[in-house]
């Protein structure tokens, strides 16, 4: 967020200067009026120039943005962060080279970036419902379909050898993948056990 001050011999032409200096349009600050221009006695003498503080208003997309590069930056990795609104989720995919530093094992650095994403907007945006979900190269669509296939092939052989099977431990929006991939599967059943962060899922067959 930045903030100019300026003076001028009226309030509008204090305000150009601060725009022009910040090279922001008016819409896009919030201007407060420091003091008022006065001409003083005939004009001549006690004549007092006007004084703006002019602040940048900043958005909650532009606000997310500039915190996520602050991050990646320190991270001693460049990338372009896009941004969309879906509903009540806003949607944060950076692209660029070298990302697997942000994506991490299987997608641990990934998920630690999006909860730090989360508590960042909170703190800023409180009682807004809104939540951050975070992606690097379209990573998590890619692990979502991963994740699809692999719930269908273990369905199968969980069916043919009569026995549960037992996933490696996901966090909570992979195992709602994998139960949403096999929720409709009229051949086995699903669910959770274990405490997280090992939390893992079961696909069981039905008799």
């Amino acid at each position: 967020m930045r903030v100019a001050e300026a003076t001028g011999k009226t309030v509008e032409e204090a305000i150009q200067k601060a725009l022009t200096a910040l090279s922001l349009p008016l819409e896009g600050v919030k201007v407060e009026v420091m003091a008022e221009a006065s001409s003083g006695l005939f004009g001549l003498f006690g004549s007092k120039s006007a004084k703006v503080r002019v602040t940048e208003i900043v958005t909650r997309d532009q606000y997310m943005s500039d915190f996520l590069a602050g991050i990646i930056q320190h991270m001693d990795v460049s990338g372009d962060v896009e941004i969309k609104k879906e509903e009540d989720i806003l949607k944060m995919n950076v692209s660029g080279n070298k990302m697997g530093i942000l994506i991490g094992k299987r997608g641990q650095t990934l998920n630690a970036l999006q909860y730090l994403l989360n508590v960042a907007y909170y703190r800023r945006f409180p009682g807004d419902d809104c939540r951050i979900v975070l992606d690097v190269e379209d990573y998590r669509l890619k692990r979502e379909e991963t994740l699809r296939t692999l719930a269908l092939n273990l369905a199968k052989k969980a069916t043919r050898y009569c026995q549960e099977v037992v996933l490696e431990p996901m966090t909570a929006q992979e195992r709602r993948i994998i139960h949403t991939a096999l929720q409709d599967n009229a051949a086995v059943s699903t669910f959770s056990q274990g405490e997280e962060p090992f939390r893992k899922v079961v696909i069981a067959p039905k008799k």
